[in-house]
């Protein structure tokens, strides 16, 4: 490669041709005279006609230079001249490209690959090897040294990932490189761990440079938010401190759609931005992520579980004085406490356990028994917190099964038998407590307690205790929920403890330990649900996630940020966390530092030549205007192109494909027909059916579609057209409302992306008519069954069920009892229970009576299959099937809905 500054050539020896010119110059540089028209008069004339000797004419200059001009065009064409060559390579040794494709570089990745993408492509010029290394990916002992042409291959199929790059880890790899080579590491512009380690690595080596964003094109991302009162506090954070800078937040649910937005503003100079995003506490509970507009990156994306949804808390008190006085009852200052951050329900202990609860909490009630007790009971062991204050009630009771410790009846109070000389206040929290880390005021006292009898485990289930030692708050584990009881009142009658800040941090504390009503996790591990990618997009985990435990660990190849557990209990795993920052990465010492450049390297060989082929064709032009050829009154064509011009259109032919720009992905062939087929299945009703790769069964299926086609048209208003085969990885689903799939047991297994485009056409609204063909004994030989079960084994498909009697499918068109196809007697399943999001219309349907070969015609109209048992009605019956299938894809639960049965009893009346 020669690089000339704004100018460079990738194959300089093909200059070497302008060395020609000078030859060029002397066969371009005459003209073959016009032919000249003589009358010949008379044959006598003739005899003193004397012949002249023709002499060529010179060529003009200005074509002269034309032709010069256009061979040198095709030299330099030739020789690869590129604008803004890229900086050239140093001399000798391997090219080691570093290439960060973590979360922070996920907006600008394609920017990022696209210069390591030409780095490969000038090291592939000058013949040198490429060693890899992708810091987010899994790293081997040694990165290898490939040839360029597989490097480049390599790259083209890298992604971003989810989580952030790890630089130690492959630092510690290219310390087993040889010196010698020269490096170049393709930053996402983040400092993060493992960067001192990896430039130690690159400094061992020859030469390193480090390229990293031009200002104001860093990393944004969404930090976790903080509950505050009935909102939730954002947080975005950005590596460059730039200008001012506003995105907006968009909240969405399980289901995609959006539940709000709010924008997130960062002041000029700042990192940081902020928002609130204030929704209805049933609409908020409902958010489950939440994502920075327009930034495509895993870290700008926040998965929500149970954590940060307001729970509801049910309130129950024992005292007479809540009617009497409630601005001191206990149940004003838990409500005043927990109404910033919790649902707060009070009412009956049956009614509240019936609407679902997250904590329960009983304000000096003394005992609970009978059917309450154990509803309760098994409520706390499902998972729910139940949180108890003491007061007169139970200062006399020794404690119940609802107890987490044993309490000795009396309790302390100031002036009593077991008095303080002055009211106690409270000890630090211990490590292990809920509570640890809260601020204690120094005004906090407490004049009466209820006590806890000495137990060997009190010390374990002690949270909170005062300075002399004796328990304040004792918790006891019950299966997965916790019981929870504060030795003193919720109002200020035994202390001044609900007056302060302290109060409502410690309720906010024991409420969040609580699972709320959709489930919590374990002490098991939890599998993986469902997982982002680095461009923040929401999938199925890939086979190489592995389950998490609490605590959960942080972001990584092994446990991709995500959805950990399943429907009923979740844990969120993100790639941010509360204590993650942004920082730009700092500029090192002794390596070279470069900028993304915004002007990237343009090949301008291609324009040069085809400036050459057009100044060929002026050279024709005008070869033939001097030679005569457009003189009126001719009638032979023209000869008066050169062998120079010849031999340079040979030579552009020749060189044609030099013309063309760089290979692109062409459309598959039939791409034209492919497109003219979607649009008629778009335009017109067909019915289609799954391609099986055996001819034999995809003959039939057509067969039996066309029959059926031919019947919808004589019986009902439905006119479709032919039926169309249609290939799972390939064809577009969305445009059919009906398809029919018949299992054989040599179908390939469906790839990933098959079945995740058969679970989105079955979500969003399409129908599939699954056939085993095998009739119930298995007289179909039992072929398809065990095809079935596996597909179904890898979809999201729900319960299924017998067909009911009442079912829409039974008198969509016909009413009907029974469903034969070439076999009779095999029952037809369909989705147990409704299906709001269908509107009560089942997406699968399963049996196995081999209905395309019912209905399977010839040319001729003839049946081309035998029935079994082959009963006299049974193909008619099988038609009206097919026509109670077509409507029934077609029309949904037209027929189950009552609104129109009162018109329609009464047109059967008139």
């Amino acid at each position: 490669m020669l690089n000339l500054g704004a100018l460079g050539f990738a194959s300089p020896w093909l200059l070497l041709g302008l060395v020609a010119l000078p030859i060029l110059f002397w066969l371009v540089r005459v003209t073959p005279p016009a032919p000249r028209q003589i009358s010949f008069p008379a044959i006598r004339l003739l005899t003193g006609l004397v012949p002249r000797e023709q002499t060529p004419a010179r060529t003009p200059w200005w074509l002269l230079l034309l032709r010069l001009l256009l061979a040198a065009l095709v030299v330099i064409g030739l020789a690869g001249p590129l604008l803004n060559p890229k900086v050239p390579l140093a001399a000798g040794g391997p090219i080691v490209v570093v290439l960060d494709n973590g979360w922070p570089g996920a907006e600008r990745w394609s920017m990022r690959r696209d210069a390591a993408l030409s780095l490969v492509e000038q090291a592939g010029r000058a013949g040198r090897a490429v060693a890899l290394v992708a810091t987010a990916e899994p790293r081997p002992a040694t990165p290898s040294l490939q040839p360029a042409v597989e490097a480049r291959a390599v790259l083209l199929a890298l992604e971003s990932r989810a989580w952030r790059p790890d630089r130690a880890g492959w630092a510690a790899a290219l310390a087993a490189l040889e010196p010698g080579a020269e490096a170049v590491w393709f930053s996402d512009g983040v400092d993060g761990p493992g960067t001192a380690e990896m430039e130690a690595a690159l400094k061992r080596l020859d030469t390193t440079r480090v390229v990293r964003h031009q200002p104001g094109e860093g990393a944004v991302a969404l930090a976790p938010p903080q509950l505050a009162g009935t909102s939730l506090d954002l947080r975005a954070l950005r590596a460059d401190a730039g200008g001012a800078r506003t995105l907006r937040v968009a909240a969405r649910g399980e289901d995609g759609r959006t539940l709000g937005e709010v924008p997130v503003t960062f002041p000029a100079g700042e990192t940081a931005g902020t928002g609130a995003l204030a929704l209805p506490v049933e609409i908020r509970n409902q958010v489950a992520r939440l994502e920075l507009m327009g930034i495509d990156s895993a870290g700008a994306v926040q998965l929500l579980d149970e954590r940060w949804r307001r729970r509801p808390v049910g309130l129950i008190s024992g005292a007479q004085s809540e009617s009497a006085q409630p601005l001191l009852s206990d149940l004003f200052f838990l409500d005043r406490a927990l109404t910033p951050f919790a649902d707060v329900r009070q009412g009956t202990l049956a009614d509240l356990l019936q609407r679902g609860l997250a904590v329960l909490v009983l304000a000096d009630v003394g005992q609970i028994v009978g059917s309450e007790q154990d509803a309760l009971t098994a409520w706390i062991e499902k998972g729910g917190v139940l949180l108890r204050f003491a007061g007169p009630r139970m200062a006399g009771q020794t404690g119940d099964a609802l107890s987490p410790v044993r309490l000795r009846s009396g309790g302390r109070v100031l002036g009593g038998a077991l008095s303080w000389e002055q009211p106690a206040a409270l000890a630090p929290f211990p490590a292990g407590s809920p509570f640890a880390g809260l601020a204690i005021p120094e005004d906090v006292r407490i004049n009466r307690q209820v006590l806890a009898e000495p137990d060997l485990d009190l010390p374990q289930k002690t949270w909170a205790r005062l300075q002399d030692g004796t328990p304040l708050v004792t918790a006891a584990r019950r299966g997965q929920g916790w019981i929870v009881l504060v030795h003193t009142t919720a109002n200020t009658t035994w202390s001044n403890l609900p007056m302060s800040g302290l109060f409502v941090d410690m309720l906010r504390r024991m409420v969040a330990i609580s699972q709320g009503i959709a489930g919590g996790t374990t002490d098991k591990p939890l599998a993986p649900y469902a997982t982002l990618d680095g461009l923040g997009r929401l999938g199925q985990p890939p086979s190489t996630a592995l389950p998490v435990k609490e605590p959960v660990p942080a972001a990584g190849p092994d446990n991709p940020p995500g959805f950990y557990g399943d429907e009923t209990a979740r844990v969120a795993l993100n790639a941010l966390g509360a204590e993650d920052a942004l920082v730009p990465l700092p500029l090192f010492q002794g390596v070279v530092a470069d900028t993304y450049a915004a002007v990237e390297e343009v090949p301008i060989g291609p324009w040069l030549l085809l400036v050459a082929l057009v100044l060929l064709i002026v050279d024709g032009l005008v070869m033939v205007v001097l030679s005569g050829g457009l003189r009126p009154g001719r009638v032979r064509p023209a000869r008066g192109a050169t062998a120079t011009t010849i031999v340079l259109a040979a030579a552009l032919a020749a060189l044609s494909p030099a013309l063309a720009p760089p290979a692109m992905a062409q459309a598959s062939p039939g791409s034209d027909v492919e497109d003219a087929r979607i649009l008629d299945a778009t335009l017109n009703f067909h019915l289609a059916y799954i391609l099986t790769g055996e001819p034999e069964v995809d003959a039939m299926s057509r067969s039996g579609l066309f029959g059926l086609t031919r019947v919808l048209a004589q019986r009902t208003a439905v006119e479709g057209g032919d039926p169309l085969g249609v290939d799972l990885d390939t064809d577009e689903l969305s445009v059919f409302s009906l398809l029919y799939w018949p299992m054989t047991s040599a179908q390939a297994p469906l790839s990933d992306a098959a079945l995740e485009k058969l679970d989105r056409y079955l979500k969003q609204g399409g129908m599939i008519l699954l056939d085993t063909r095998d009739g119930v004994d298995g007289t179909g030989g039992g072929e398809g069954t065990e095809t079935l079960r596996n597909l179904l084994g890898r979809l999201d498909v729900p319960p299924l069920v017998p067909l009911p009697p009442d079912h829409v499918l039974s008198r969509s068109f016909y009413l009907m009892q029974s469903f034969p196809g070439r076999y009779a007697g095999a029952p037809l399943w369909v989705e147990a229970g409704p299906e709001s999001q269908r509107d009560g219309v089942s997406s699968i349907i399963v049996g196995a009576n081999d209905w395309a070969a019912a209905w399977a015609i010839d040319d001729y109209g003839e049946p081309m299959a035998g029935l079994v048992p082959g009963s006299p009605d049974q193909r008619e019956l099988a038609n009206r099937f097919g026509v109670n299938l077509v409507m029934y894809a077609l029309t949904g639960n037209y027929k189950a809905d009552q609104v129109h049965v009162p018109a329609l009893l009464e047109r059967l009346g008139q």
